[in-house]
C-alpha cells in the first residue's frame, strides 16, 4: 500500500493516495481573499523550437484551466520582439486570460536590471536564476500573496499536479510546499545529481557530523535529508517568507532555497506532484568539461552546500575534512549504486551501473575535492609556501624584496573571493534600498503591455 508515514517534525509530506482528487473548487474559494501567482522562466527556444513548442503549448493549455491563479508571469530570456509576439499568441490561442510577460531583453525590463545593478546587486549573470528572481519583483509588484514555480519544459505536466502545490500554501497556510516525484520515463531512471552526489553527500556529512557531535550541522543535513527530491523546481511560497529569502543565481539554486527555508520556516510541507512517470529536459554529464552540464551543476550544489556550512553556519574544517568526506562519500555512493541497480532489477527497468559508478568516480568525487580546493588551499598554499622560502637560503634576495609579502597579500585575495557572497540579498533588503522598485516594475510591464497591445 502506499506509504502515508510523517518522520519529520518540521516536513509534513502530502502523499498523492486519490490521483483522481480534483483541488480545484477548494483552490478557487481559497482565492477568494489569497492571490496566488505563477511564475513560468522560459528561454524562447521552449516555445519556438519545433520538438518544444508542443510541450509548451501543452502547459499552457493546462495554466488556462487553473482559474484560482490571479496572474501567470511568463518570464522570457533570449527572445526578440518578433518571439514574444509568437510566445503571446500561444497564450491567447490557448485562452489564458491572466498572463502577463516578463520580457526581460526588452527596453523596458532591461532599465529594471540596470536599476537594480546600480543600487549594488549584481545581476550580470544571465540564466533562469536571475529570470526568477526579477519574477518575484514582478510578482511582489503585482500584490501576490503566494507565488509558484514551474519549469515550462515539463513534457508531462497535467494542471492537478499544480493544483496539489498551491494546496498546503493556499488551503492549509504552510509558507512554503516543494513537489517531489520519480524522475523516470518508464523504461530508466534519471534524476542522476539526486541519487548519486547528493544524497549520498548528505549521508557522508550526517555520518561525520554524528562522530564530532556537530548537532547544528547534524539539524541542517537531517532537513535536507527530509525530503525526497531536494532538486525539484516547482516550489510554492507564501509571500512573507519570500519577501525573507535570499536567492542564488547558479545551479545551487534549489539547494540553497531549502537552506533559506531551514532558517526562516518553522513548519513546512512537501507534495507528491505525481505518482507516474515525470519527465524533462536532461542535462549531459560533460565529465571533461566542468563548465557545463551534470559536471557544472555538480560544482555549483557542492559549494554551495559547503559554503552553507562553513562560511554561514561557522563548521571548521582542516584538510583531512575533504579528504575524509570523499572516500566516505564514495563508499556509500557505491553502496546507493548497489541498490538502485537492485531496485531496477525488481521492476524490469534498464539500468548501466558501470556509467553510474563511472560519474561518481571520474566525475562528481573529483567535485568534492575541487570545491575543496576552491573553498580552502588558498591558505594552506599560502602556510607551505612562506615556510619553503623561510627555510631556503636560495630565496634570501627574493625575500628580501618583499616575496612573502606578496604571497600573504595573494593568499588573502584568494581567501576573499572563496568566501564571497554566493547570493542576492532577499527583496525585503531591496525594497529597503529601491522603494520605488515596486512602481518601477509595475510601469516597465505596462509598457511592455501597450508595446504588445
Amino acid at each position: 500500500m502506499p506509504s502515508f508515514a510523517q518522520t519529520h517534525s518540521r516536513v509534513t509530506t502530502y502523499y498523492l493516495l486519490q490521483e483522481t482528487q480534483d483541488l480545484g473548487e477548494r483552490l478557487k474559494a481559497a482565492a477568494r481573499w489569497k492571490k496566488p501567482v505563477l511564475i513560468v522562466p522560459a528561454l524562447a527556444s521552449e516555445f519556438t523550437h519545433p520538438q518544444s513548442r508542443p510541450v509548451f503549448e501543452n502547459i499552457v493549455r493546462q495554466l488556462a484551466e487553473a482559474d484560482y491563479l490571479a496572474h501567470v508571469i511568463f518570464g522570457l530570456d533570449a527572445a526578440s520582439e518578433a518571439e514574444v509576439r509568437d510566445c503571446k499568441a500561444i497564450l491567447d490561442d490557448a485562452g489564458l486570460i491572466n498572463y502577463v510577460i516578463q520580457w526581460n531583453d526588452g527596453p523596458a525590463m532591461t532599465s529594471i536590471y540596470d536599476q537594480l545593478g546600480g543600487a549594488g546587486f549584481d545581476l550580470s549573470r544571465r540564466g533562469k536564476g536571475r529570470n526568477v528572481f526579477l519574477g518575484f519583483g514582478v510578482a511582489i509588484a503585482l500584490g501576490a500573496t503566494a507565488v509558484g514555480l514551474l519549469d515550462a519544459d515539463i513534457r508531462t505536466f497535467q494542471r492537478r499536479q499544480l493544483d496539489r502545490l498551491f494546496f498546503p500554501v493556499l488551503c492549509h497556510n504552510y509558507p512554503f510546499a516543494k513537489a517531489y516525484y520519480a524522475r523516470w520515463d518508464g523504461s530508466r531512471m534519471f534524476g542522476r545529481v539526486k541519487r548519486l552526489l547528493l544524497d549520498p553527500l548528505l549521508i557522508s556529512l550526517k555520518r561525520k557530523f554524528t562522530d564530532t557531535n556537530e548537532e547544528k550541522m547534524l539539524r541542517l543535513v537531517d532537513f535536507l535529508l527530509s525530503f525526497d527530491y531536494q532538486l525539484s523546481g516547482e516550489v510554492v511560497a507564501d509571500m512573507w517568507l519570500l519577501k525573507k529569502m535570499r536567492y542564488a543565481l547558479d545551479w545551487g539554486v534549489e539547494i540553497f532555497t531549502l537552506i533559506e527555508v531551514f532558517r526562516k520556516a518553522p513548519q513546512v510541507a512537501q507534495v507528491e506532484f505525481t505518482r507516474r512517470g515525470f519527465d524533462h529536459k536532461h542535462q549531459r554529464v560533460s565529465s571533461d568539461d566542468p563548465s557545463a552540464g551534470l559536471h557544472r551543476m555538480s560544482l555549483d550544489i557542492i559549494t554551495t552546500l559547503l559554503h552553507a556550512l562553513i562560511v554561514e553556519e561557522g563548521l571548521e574544517v582542516g584538510e583531512e575534512f575533504f579528504r575524509d568526506l570523499a572516500l566516505t562519500y564514495e563508499s556509500i555512493a557505491e553502496d546507493t549504486i548497489k541498490r538502485y541497480s537492485d531496485n531496477a532489477e525488481f521492476n524490469g527497468l534498464a539500468y548501466d551501473r558501470d556509467a553510474e559508478e563511472h560519474m561518481v568516480y571520474q566525475v562528481l568525487s573529483k567535485a568534492i575535492v575541487q570545491t575543496a580546493d576552491y573553498l580552502t588551499s588558498p591558505a594552506h598554499m599560502a602556510e607551505k609556501m612562506l615556510r619553503f622560502t623561510a627555510t631556503h637560503p636560495e630565496f634570501k634576495p627574493f625575500v628580501d624584496q618583499g616575496l612573502q609579502q606578496t604571497i600573504l597579500e595573494l593568499e588573502a585575495k584568494l581567501r576573499d573571493q572563496s568566501l564571497e557572497v554566493r547570493h542576492l540579498p532577499s527583496w525585503e533588503r531591496i525594497m529597503w534600498k529601491l522603494p520605488e522598485i515596486n512602481l518601477a516594475i509595475v510601469e516597465a510591464l505596462e509598457e511592455d503591455k501597450q508595446r504588445f497591445k
